[in-house]
Order: C-alpha cells, then structure tokens, then sequence
C-alpha cells in the first residue's frame, strides 16, 4: 500500500472478480491486477469478523431498513482519527461509509458515503429523500425543504440520508426532523453525491477468499521476515541466549510466534498477567501454549495496580504509571530470574500502531531491560497482512476479536475506546462495575461532574482539542475543584539571598507511606547526603549548592545562581516524591551498574556503592510523571525529567 503523504490517503487494492481485498500487485486466485480505490491515512485495514459483521449489517438495516446488499459481502474496516472509535467501512473495494461511536448519544453510529448511498438507494425503505432544483457543484451545501420531492421513512435530525436527484445518488444528513424536513430552510445538507448505478454487484466472499487470493504476497512477506529472524541468530546471536515470544494474547504477537517457530523452531512464550486482563485472554494464552507445547512463563503484575491507584489517581493516555507498575517491574523480576544470561525476544510491533512505534527498526532494546534483546520481524506490516498470517496457517486467535474488540490488553485500560468500554460492560458487567465505581468515587472526591467518567474525560491527564471541544459543546466543566496527590506551595521562587547567592523555599505535601529515612536514600542517588532520624532532616551537598528537606515537607534551597537553585530544587523535590510514592516495582535495583539499590519497604540505597550516576531516576515512573503527578503550581520550577 503506497502513502500519499501530499492528500492523507493510502491507494489500496480490490478484486472485483473475487469480492475480497488484495494485498499484492495481482490476485493470487484469479491472476488479475485488481483495481485501486483509496482510503484514509494511515490505511491499516483490518477485516470485518464476528460481532462487528452483525454490528455494521444493524447499523444499515437500522438506517436504511434493509442489509441485502451488504450481507454475504466481504467487510473491512480502516481506523480513522476521530472523537472515538472511527472506522471507514469498505465493501466492493469502495468506502461505502464511515461507522463512529458518539459519545453525545453514548452509541456507535452510519455515515453512509456515495458508494453506499448508490449501493443501497434501489432497496432502501426509510432514510430516503428526493429532492429537484439545485444546480451546479452540491457537495456541501444544504437543501431547502421546498425543494424535497419525496421523503421516505421517520428519521430525527443528525441522521444518516440517501439523497436522490434524477439520475444522481449521494449521502446527506438531516438537519431537521423527517417531519418537519419540509418546512425547514435548511432541510438537508449534501455529503456527496454522483451517478447512479457505479457500484453495481458485489462478489459474494469469505476470508477464506481473501487467503486464497494473497498467498503470493504472504509468501513474500513471511518469507522476508523469517529470513530476518534467521540471519540475527546466525550473525548476531553469539551468545545462543535462548529465543522467546512477548505473547500478549493479541493479534500481533500471535504472528510474531508464528514467525519465531517457523525461523527458530521450539521458542518459549513469556505473558505479563497485569492483574487487568480479560479472563478469555489468559485463558486463550494458558490454552495456546499447552495446545502449541511451548513453555509459558508469567510474569504477574498482582494487585499492583490497586494497590497504587488511589495515589496516583486513574492512568490515562499521557499519564500510564500503571504499565511500569503492572508490565515493565514484573517481566523484569521474570527475566532476570528465569532468564539470567539474557534473551532474545520476538515481538509483534508494528510501525502503523501507534506514533511511539512509527520509527523502530529491526532490532531494539528496551534501556530499563538490559539483558533482553528484541526483535521486530512485523513492523512494516499491515494489520491485514496480520490477519492474513494468522488465517493461512490456521492460528487460534484470542475470542475477543470476534466480539468487536479492535485491541486487546488491560480490560480498563485508558489507551481503548469509549466504545469498546461499553463492550466491556456488555460481556464482563463486573469488571466494568468495579471501575465505573472507583472513577465516579474519585470524580466525587475532586469535585468533578459525572461527565469526567461517563464521557471519558478521565483518560487525559492534559486534554487534547478535540476533548475540550466536546467539553464544551456538553457545557460541562471538568477542571477538579479540590486536589489529590502531591502539591507544592511556593513560599519563595528562585531569588537573590540576603547572605549570597540564590534561595528557593517551598512546602511540598504528599502522602506519607514510609518514614522519611527513605527521602535520605533518595537523595543519595543526587549526591552527598546527611541525615538525623531524630529531627527528620536531611541534608544534600553538591558542588552546585545545598538543599534541606525537613519531615513536615518543607524544602529549601541555596546556589551561587539562580539556575543551579532551580536545578538543585527540582531534584529534591523529586527525591521526596520518589521516596513517598514508591511502587516498589524493582526497575531502578535492576538497572543500577553499581548494585547499590535494594527495594526493601521501598528504595533503600548503599551510599558506598552509589556513585549518583541518575540512572535509577531517569527509570524512576514517578519521576518520569512528576509534571502528571504534582498538583498545585510549581512555578519557576523547570519540567526537564
């Protein structure tokens, strides 16, 4: 699929002879070349299975009271930008509509494209309107009622249309009532519109099509990829560490153990079990790896993540602390016991999932995991060439796909959808409760509307435009009205001191877990530290200035400049919050080049072996959140983690 970067869209191709999408430059089946169409960036179509069929048939049989021409059909669907979950819907090798859950109506609903539109307007028995008059360009512009011909069916305005003018067709939508459509000055607005009659029949198929007609292309591309995987371990593996699969229980990596055994034979599968997951996934991961034979290791996150929520407040998008606490802390505890000399892993990342993953090679490491190597034979695939893999070599893939779940990780996890929230609620109503509970307890305790849950405001931290959009189009406020977690009061900003230099003094409030013993070991890992049990201060010397901490959260600091100031505070306030808020996740101990780190209640730090080197900060979840975490305004402070 070649990008067009210049218009937004991704030239893809349809077998109209064999009704299924082509993946390659000719059908495997029939031999033709196929023909093009275009979808929207960034083009990771995915086949239409399950749930979703019945769910997009009721969507246009809701619309249009029928779902003839749809059913039987091969359906895709390409992920779109959008306030939620938004899917172009293809059929006949031709966006026919675009399915989007709206969050005003708390329910998925159609926009019905021309194709569609032209596919359904001979069948159609509601949702229909004639209109005459009007000349020129109509794409965009709005029909009077005066000039409707005919209106067929009771619809509610901001409902999907098929409009109808001679021998045109085109897709519009209500901007009134059906029954008052005809009195309104703005009746109906045009989507798009063109001839009638340029869809015409679509080639009943299955996905057993769609294998048949890219087996060539799945050639190639398992071909290359296991190629890959072989020349690492031939060149590169010379250590012959053992091979292993990150096996999540998605799509992905499924592919990516298919690959691994095929390059590799016998490979051994680690799950992270967050403490979050779908029943039906860890059943799906225990079956697998008994029915495949591989050994299965579980790395368990525990109750980690309930342990840790009410201090950290829900994750979000821009906020997850919980996949350092639930998935890095854990596989790293697994890997350094069981696999102690280091592994190779294979992994199912792709560069279409996400922005994050948009840039990685062939061969990664992850710097908190130090002796795990990761390889990446799937990153330039599509989420088609995916399933394509799974369903030629007749994998089991996890059941939830089947019920409409586009992605599969942690059941709440703030990274899915509204609307595939309301599916969990659907098929696991205990899981769902117990969320919805603690988010509208936590909402209630900062003084934010019920909005904050029920539109899923709670899933940033710091709001993109398209959320304070709807925000205010709700006419709600969710800005908290009393504060959780840590704060800081400035009682004075970086200034000149009477004695020399520059002061900073604040007030910092957290939450006390431990002793303060515990800050003293913080600050070691910055620099030289003093500390008196008695008095609860702790005293840290650096070349660059001096800071005191004190039990009542007091902070104060003295630098020859004002920026050595702001760095040293900066850093001691860190410390403190690192100390109290502690999730004992193990990641700095075993990142630290000294072994100078022992979790024992918390982080507990040998001064003899710290050299102050900062690695076990920079790996440190609170710190790497602490713009996240600190309520209040810390002003003059800098934000560089």
């Amino acid at each position: 699929m070649a990008q067009n970067t210049a218009h937004g869209k991704e030239t893809c191709r349809w077998c109209d002879g064999c009704g299924t999408l082509l993946l390659g430059e000719t059908c495997s089946r029939c031999g033709t070349p196929g023909r093009e169409f275009q979808v929207n960036s960034p083009g990771d179509i995915r086949p239409c299975m399950g749930d979703s069929v019945d769910m997009v048939l009721g969507l246009f049989r809701e619309a249009f009271g029928t779902d003839a021409p749809l059913r039987g059909r091969s359906i895709w669907f390409n992920k779109v930008p959008g306030e939620d979950r938004t899917d172009e819907v293809i059929a006949g090798g031709r966006v026919i509509g675009v399915i989007r859950f709206d969050m005003r109506l708390d329910r998925m609903v159609l926009e019905v494209r021309h194709p569609g539109a032209d596919m359904f307007s001979e069948v159609a028995t509601r949702n229909l309107v004639w209109f005459w008059g009007l000349s020129g360009h109509l794409k965009g512009k709005t029909i009077p009622g005066e000039n409707l011909n005919d209106i067929v069916g009771d619809f509610r305005e901001g409902e999907t249309l098929i409009l109808r003018k001679g021998q045109k067709v085109g897709a519009g939508i209500a901007l009134a009532d059906s029954g008052a459509l005809r009195m309104s000055e703005r009746a109906v607005k045009v989507r798009d519109i063109g001839p009638l009659g340029t869809v015409g029949d679509i080639s009943q198929a299955d996905l057993d099509v769609f294998v048949e007609a890219n087996r060539d292309h799945l050639r190639r591309i398992q071909r290359r990829a296991v190629k890959e995987i072989r020349q690492f371990m031939e060149e590169r593996n010379r250590g012959r560490l053992p091979v292993t699969v990150s096996f999540s229980g998605g799509k992905d990596s499924l592919a990516a153990y298919g690959l691994a055994s095929q390059a590799c034979g016998d490979v051994e599968l680690m799950y992270i079990d967050t403490g979050l997951e779908f029943p039906e996934t860890v059943d799906y991961v225990r079956a697998f790896a008994t029915d495949h034979g591989n050994r299965l290791h579980i790395a368990s996150g525990g109750d980690g993540f309930w342990d840790n929520v009410d201090a950290f407040g829900p994750p979000a998008k821009d906020f997850r602390w919980c996949c350092k606490v639930c998935k890095l802390g854990p596989i790293t505890d697994l890997i350094d016991t069981e696999f102690p000399d280091g592994t190779v892993t294979v992994e199912g990342n792709r560069w279409l999932e996400s922005y994050a993953r948009s840039g990685i090679g062939f061969v990664t490491r992850n710097p908190f995991v130090p002796n795990q190597v990761n390889l990446n034979p799937i990153r330039s695939w599509t989420a088609a060439d995916v399933w394509l893999y799974i369903l030629s070599h007749h994998l089991e893939y996890n059941p939830l796909y089947d019920r409409d779940f586009e992605r599969i990780g942690c059941y709440l996890c703030p990274s899915c959808l509204s609307s595939e929230w309301r599916n969990t609620g659907r098929i696991h109503p205990e899981l769902y409760s117990r969320w919805e509970e603690h988010l509208h307890a936590y909402a209630e305790s900062r003084g934010l509307p019920p909005e904050y849950v029920d539109a899923g405001f709670w899933r940033w931290k710091v709001l993109p435009p398209k959320m304070v959009q709807l925000a205010e189009d709700m006419h709600v406020d969710i800005r908290p009205k009393a504060v959780s977690g840590p704060t800081m009061r400035m009682l004075k900003g970086a200034s000149p001191c009477a004695a020399g230099g520059y002061s900073m003094e604040a007030v910092v409030t957290v939450p006390r877990s431990r002793d303060f013993s515990y800050v003293a070991d913080a600050l070691r890992t910055v620099g030289e530290t003093k500390y008196s049990d008695e008095y609860e201060i702790a005293l840290l010397k650096l070349p660059i200035g001096r800071a005191r901490l004190f039990g009542g959260g007091q902070v104060s600091v003295n630098a020859p400049d004002e920026g050595n100031a702001k760095r040293i505070f900066e850093r001691s306030v860190k410390a403190l919050i690192r100390a109290m808020m502690c999730t004992e996740c193990g990641i700095c101990a075993k990142g630290c080049p000294r072994g100078a780190i022992e979790i024992s209640g918390g982080m507990r730090v040998d001064p003899s072996r710290c050299n102050s080197c900062g690695r076990c900060e920079r790996s440190c979840m609170v710190v790497h959140y602490y713009d996240k975490l600190m309520d209040g305004d810390p002003a003059g402070v800098p934000r560089n983690s």
